[in-house]
């Protein structure tokens, strides 16, 4: 399926040989359009990711377990390398310049610049793989530290990451092909293929009782997803009309020029990532923090990955093809339009996080080898992520402003300095407050990376939010306190707000797992309402960003009354 017929490109193609200036397309998709495709996906698959480690953290537990931290190190190396090469330097570098020759020259060129970057992609990530995995001894060293004084975790630690890695170029191939199909107007596969690593881990990690089995049945398990993620997204690509054929690795000038694009895009884009896998490198000195540090990031990645990229992937393709067009009102309406809808969706998000971080975690978590003790040192992580994750969203609505106009040493530079940041403040901090402050440390590197980018776009003229666009953050931001408020006294009250709950006596869930969806839902409607009654978010707005017409400018306050 796709969000809009694939005909304007022959359409402006044909007018621009007939010496006419391309005629714009009747309806466009708006941003939110495309973004809440990919996010209710990414909402399915999220909440089976959230069963999923709901299992896992049960089967292999946190701290009294040396099965837990091995498997979760197993899934720190490769999935920092996805995120780089897959999330990073494709969805910055490869999707513009694929989007403007699929609009300018058509699909034949498209094509074939895409079997060039494809057969790139897959000779760096198969020589990273096999290298990875033949210094992997030697690289545990540096990447669990904390490990060296306990042999069988090491040893185990080695072996898994081993088995994982050959993840990395599967993925990576899967995020080429995402990001032809969302090229194309295409956004329900990309938000769909993530849910077969967590239906394969499910249906694998399930039987086991060991948490040493669990532990091998779960690492095998990533390495059959991901070729069957790589198999679908290959196959959805091509039934949207995309021939990319099989062709020998060639370091051509579109290639280099690329990869010289990619580098930079890929260091910025994860940082976020970069700093979370120095945080892991701090938690191994503490037994079980790696997975307290993972169950916490499954929860803050929630609203980065249905929100900041979500619109990012929306965002990006759009704002290159509206700059190739000379459409400097379509591209700042979408930036308008990102801020506004993604502020909207992540502060509540980061106000829930803070009200109740440690009732979330307990009442999710908390069963099995997963004990309370084990609840509370992640609630005080997820605290302090919470106040970071708006600016983990801004992140990646920001960077498509520098991506769209083939600028990614700019966001590198930001990104270094955000990892120095991290690195400096994560240690100071974890010898201070302990491994609450990594996580500190990471929400502090993020905001002084978001800052840096509205300042660098606001001095080059690229981009500047109006004074209406602020109003309406502030209107955010102060339904989302008052929310916040309303989240916080229920959990300080919790053994009074449980008590009728404990009376339902459900086979299957208790007080506490009730407790959390009843006040997660609670919580959701109150912000519904006050986000309309503050006027933070009016219907005239989602209406506009669903259906807005090419080239119309951003809500004004006498469009949105």
């Amino acid at each position: 399926m796709s969000t809009e017929p694939p005909t304007e490109t022959a359409r402006d193609t044909a007018a621009s040989q007939a010496g006419a200036a391309p005629q714009p397309p009747a309806k466009r998709a708006g941003l939110l359009r495309s973004s809440v495709i990919f996010s209710a996906l990414t909402l399915f698959s999220r909440v089976l990711g959230l069963v999923r480690d709901l299992v896992v953290t049960a089967r292999l537990g946190a701290s009294l377990t040396i099965a837990a931290d091995a498997y979760y190190t197993a899934l720190a190396f490769p999935n920092l390398f996805r995120r780089i090469f897959a999330e990073g330097a494709f969805a910055a570098a490869f999707v513009p310049d694929y989007a403007k020759r699929l609009e300018g020259d058509g699909e034949g060129e498209a094509d074939r610049f895409a079997a060039d970057a494809a057969a790139g992609l897959a000779a760096v990530t198969v020589a990273l793989t096999v290298v990875a995995q033949l210094a992997m001894p030697w690289l545990m060293f540096v990447i669990n530290p904390g490990y060296v004084d306990e042999p069988e975790k090491f040893r185990l630690s080695v072996i898994l990451t081993q088995i994982t890695m050959p993840y990395l170029p599967c993925m990576a191939i899967a995020a080429l092909f995402s990001g032809i199909l969302n090229a194309h107007g295409r956004f329900i596969v990309s938000g769909f293929y993530p849910t077969i690593l967590n239906v394969v881990m499910l249906a694998i990690v399930w039987p086991q009782t060991d948490p040493i089995r669990a532990a091998y049945a779960a690492s095998i398990g990533v390495i059959i997803a991901g070729i069957g993620q790589a198999a679908l997204v290959i196959w959805a690509a091509r039934k949207s009309g995309a021939r990319v054929r099989l062709v020998r690795p060639r370091l051509t000038p579109e290639m280099k020029a690329l990869t010289r694009r990619a580098i930079p895009a890929a260091i910025a884009n994860s940082a976020t990532q970069i700093n979370i896998f120095i945080s892991g490198i701090l938690a191994s000195q503490v037994a079980g923090a790696r997975v307290w540090l993972n169950v916490a990031d499954r929860l803050y990645q929630l609203p980065m990955s249905l929100v900041g990229v979500a619109i990012g992937v929306a965002l990006l393709p759009r704002l290159a093809q509206s700059l190739r067009r000379g459409d400097h009102d379509d591209a700042k309406s979408a930036m308008d339009q990102g801020l506004i809808f993604g502020l909207a969706l992540s502060l509540p998000a980061a106000a829930a996080l803070m009200a109740m971080p440690v009732y979330l975690i307990d009442g999710l978590f908390t069963r099995g080898a997963f004990v309370a003790a084990d609840a509370a040192a992640t609630g005080a992580l997820l605290f302090h992520y919470g106040w970071g994750t708006p600016a983990f969203v801004l992140q990646r609505i920001l960077q498509p402003a520098f991506f769209a106009r083939e600028d990614t040493k700019t966001p590198m530079r930001f990104a270094l300095i955000s990892v120095a940041i991290n690195v400096a403040a994560g240690v100071a901090l974890f010898f201070v407050i302990g491994v609450p402050g990594i996580a500190a440390a990471t929400s502090l590197a993020a905001w002084i990376a978001v800052i840096q980018m509205l300042v660098a776009l606001w001095r080059k003229g690229d981009y500047r939010p109006s004074a209406f666009v602020t109003s309406k953050i502030l209107r955010v931001a102060l339904a989302s306190a008052v929310m916040g408020a309303a989240l916080a006294f229920a959990a300080a009250n919790r053994a009074a707000f449980e008590a009728p709950l404990r009376a339902l006596d459900l086979p299957l869930l208790g007080a506490k797992e009730i407790g959390v969806v009843v006040l997660s839902l609670a919580g959701l409607l109150l912000y519904g309402l006050l986000v309309f009654v503050f006027g933070g978010v009016t219907r005239a707005e989602l209406r506009s960003a669903v259906t807005r017409r090419n080239g119309a400018s951003a809500p004004t306050p006498a469009d949105v009354g």
